[in-house]
């Protein structure tokens, strides 16, 4: 591809030519001039300007679209090229929902880069429903979710159980509890995640379940991660409702405490989410060693 089409897709993508120079780290003027030619040599405008702001032009999102085409049959020639003498070469965009981006996947990522260096990785992260959007509108080539809900453009696949548990900090009044029971649930503070994460959809669907209303519980706060939940426990007398594997660390160094719920116990699975369509080669190959990792 002419990175003059480089440039070209950056700006359409972020809809600046400030956050392209930013991303590209060349000038302001560069990144103009790179689109004017662009814009000359096809002889269309591709981009309109309303005040300070900038839209592509239906030529424009024509051409980002056959561009987006074409650099992806790029990365799969480098793939297939790589193939032929066992030197993998090409990019993935990877995107992943909180819990997982923080505590899970860059692991995996490490050890796939440290097997694949001629690979270029980048990871996208927020909650489960923006990298579900991200993955249909092509900026990622896959997303690794923890919610329940389907859409019926995507294709999921299981790809590692955990649970969501009921915690509190070690210098909670609720610490010494052996155990709750789900009415408690209904009377004690509680934190939980922000609305929109995977985590918090699954556990509105287990409460559901139980004929409770999660607009009933005695929340406090809703917070954007689990890593604020954790820090908000050191000094808070409530719980929390958060994924196992986020808290591995603080199980063993009894900086916080679980407190097993009778009658409630929510599994769930993290799942990959891909695009219908054909395989990419690269996502395939990223997806047999997520498969075989031992987490």
């Amino acid at each position: 591809m002419d990175y003059r089409d480089e440039v070209f897709m950056v700006v359409a993508e972020n809809l600046s030519f400030t956050k392209a120079a930013e991303e590209l780290f060349i000038s302001q003027p560069a990144i103009t001039k790179h689109v004017k030619e662009l814009e000359n040599k096809l002889n269309i405008a591709l981009f309109e300007r309303t005040g300070n702001k900038i839209f592509l032009t239906k030529a424009g999102k024509l051409t980002y679209r056959h561009l987006k085409q074409i650099k992806q049959q790029y990365h799969e020639l480098e793939y297939e090229l790589g193939r032929l003498n066992s030197d993998f070469k090409g990019s993935l965009r990877i995107g992943a929902s909180s819990t997982i981006s923080q505590y899970l996947i860059p692991a995996v990522i490490a050890a796939f880069h440290a097997r694949y260096p001629k690979i270029k990785l980048d990871l996208f992260n927020g909650n489960s429903f923006e990298m579900e959007q991200k993955l249909l509108d092509n900026v990622i080539d896959l997303a690794l979710v923890e919610n329940e809900s389907i859409n019926n453009n995507i294709k999921y696949i299981n790809f590692l159980d955990d649970e969501i548990i009921v915690v509190t900090g070690s210098q909670s009044v609720y610490a010494k509890r052996k155990n709750l029971n789900i009415s408690d649930i209904l009377e004690i503070p509680i934190v939980l995640r922000e609305k929109g994460s995977g985590t918090l959809q699954v556990i509105q669907k287990a409460l559901t379940k139980k004929n409770i209303d999660l607009e009933k519980l005695n929340i406090l706060i809703h917070l954007g991660s689990t890593e604020a939940i954790k820090n908000f426990l050191n000094d808070f007398d409530g719980i929390a409702l958060v994924s196992e594997k986020s808290i591995e660390k603080e199980l063993l160094l009894k900086s916080i405490s679980k407190l097993p719920v009778k009658e409630l116990q929510i599994h769930r699975k993290f799942r990959l989410a891909l695009r219908h369509g054909p395989e990419l080669q690269i996502p395939h190959l990223f997806i047999e060693f997520l498969n075989h990792y031992n987490f």
